[in-house]
């Protein structure tokens, strides 16, 4: 079975129960957290998929590393759905998907901008600017980071979409015309 089609099952089922419950935009928050606590620890997926590990103590780990509160009992229900399935070695998976259905079903955008050099404020709100002009009405949630082997100029990434703008594309592009005459 395709192994993307189980986590995306959970996370719709996870988005429509707590859609159902009002709190859709907590259980996303939950899981941005949730993932950057797997960005910043690998061993936690290792964690998760190690059977001598407790089910017990993963959900507490769970528990913690997405921020869940007393109250959070959606998404405590939902890990435990998990266990009872055996799937807490998805977790991760069915969080990068919830995330993705939210966003989609809120018009939200990944916009990742990344320079030569640090922007001026000026120069990044222009930028935020324009971006958002071409998001029609949607929102975005931005980033921006600085590569300095674009040599100078930008690249914007918003979902899957990528403008480059940088002068080693344009250079990059300039060598395959020179090679192709």
């Amino acid at each position: 079975m395709n192994e993307g089609l189980i986590p995306s099952r959970y996370a719709k089922a996870l988005y429509e129960y707590a859609s159902e419950n009002h709190v859709d935009e907590r259980v996303y928050d939950m899981m941005h957290t949730l993932e950057s606590s797997f960005a910043s620890e690998p061993q936690l997926q290792q964690v998760m998929a190690n059977p001598f590990v407790g089910s017990s103590d993963k959900v507490k780990l769970l528990l913690t590393a997405s921020g869940a509160t007393d109250d959070d009992k959606v998404f405590a229900r939902f890990l435990q759905l998990l266990v009872d399935n055996n799937r807490m070695a998805s977790v991760r998976d069915v969080a990068l998907a919830y995330m993705k259905i939210y966003r989609d079903a809120h018009h939200i955008y990944l916009v990742t901008v990344t320079s030569a050099a640090p922007f001026a404020t000026a120069e990044e709100d222009r930028l935020k600017k324009l971006i958002e002009r071409h998001l029609n009405g949607g929102t975005m949630e931005y980033s921006h980071s600085v590569d300095p082997d674009l040599i100078g100029g930008f690249t914007v990434r918003i979902n899957n979409e990528k403008l480059d703008a940088s002068i080693a594309n344009e250079l990059k592009q300039l060598r395959l015309k020179l090679l192709s005459n």
